[in-house]
């Protein structure tokens, strides 16, 4: 999460970390949604006292530096599942290179097993995962309930707001392309 969003590229390395986007995301969602929980994680959920009414950029520095060099994916939805949560929409903001809870072959990730359990106690409940530098592998496995996002704009925020009301689906950016008149 400490890279450069853009990677490392002679003459157009970007200095906005994967980690800057992250807080930025979570900063925002908070602000705009109050009873949002937001967990910054890496070997395991790391603990913070955020204020909604603090602005984003002050949330966003602060979870800016909770990053420390692993990426357990399936660590805050353990951690809800140990608390009995209840919620609609997971929001995931990561790199997705989670290192620690890698899958035996054939068999499901530690994060999708911590969903199903989640999932189970939240039938209705949607997940997005928003892998900053997507890579050819991911912890969860799109379906309907679950949104991939490779890659980061503003248009994602438009996505959440799309997934948190029901209207998403698997085909999501297709469909809004079908939708564009070229003519």
């Amino acid at each position: 999460m400490g890279s450069p969003v853009t990677g490392f590229r002679k003459g157009s390395t970007s200095k906005v970390r994967c980690v800057d986007i992250a807080a930025l995301v979570a900063a925002a969602v908070l602000r705009t949604n109050k009873d949002a929980v937001v967990m910054p994680f890496e070997n395991k959920v790391v603990k913070c006292r955020l204020n909604s009414r603090d602005s984003v950029m002050t949330n966003a520095k602060q979870l800016a530096s909770f990053w420390g060099g692993g990426t357990n994916c399936s660590a805050p939805l353990a951690e809800l599942n140990r608390k009995r949560a209840r919620g609609d929409l997971v929001i995931y903001v990561s790199d997705n290179q989670s290192w620690i809870d890698k899958r035996p072959h054939g068999q499901a990730t530690a994060t999708m097993k911590q969903w199903s359990t989640f999932k189970s106690r939240n039938p209705s409940a949607k997940m997005i995962c928003i892998d900053i530098q997507p890579y050819g592998t991911s912890q969860a496995v799109e379906r309907d309930d679950i949104t991939h996002v490779g890659g980061f704009s503003d248009q994602v925020f438009r996505l959440m707001g799309s997934v948190a009301a029901g209207e998403s689906s698997t085909d999501y950016w297709v469909n809004l392309i079908r939708e564009v008149d070229v003519a």
